[in-house]
């Protein structure tokens, strides 16, 4: 009986997520790398996300943390396509603006 408990036991204990952790930075960064404002609410919410997910570490709760390093790892990856997205409508604004120009100079010709 004994031994079955403490099998539950360590079951029950969830593992320090520090490979999670490590995602979940590297997802911030690669943000940050991509141009996401400071600002952006999905970025700020990664950052809180992921210094509760530290916190919870030094209390050793696991499991929470995990929970919430996955939450900012997610968090951080929606701002990083929200910032892309940005990135390449601007590009295409710039690009249609040439194709206009282009074509009125064509007009002009003909």
């Amino acid at each position: 009986m004994l031994g079955l408990l403490a099998l539950l036991s360590g079951c029950a204990h969830d593992p320090a997520p520090l490979e999670q952790l490590r995602l979940s930075e590297q997802a911030l960064q690669q943000a940050y790398d991509t141009g996401v404002p400071a600002t952006a609410r999905a970025l700020q919410s990664a950052e809180q996300k992921l210094a509760r997910a530290r916190k919870n570490m030094a209390e050793e709760d696991f499991k929470r943390a995990r929970v919430l390093a996955e939450q900012a790892e997610l968090d951080a990856r929606l701002a990083q396509a929200q910032q892309l997205s940005a990135q390449s409508e601007a590009e295409l604004d710039v690009l249609l603006l040439q194709l206009q120009r282009l074509r009125k100079q064509l007009s002009e010709v003909n």
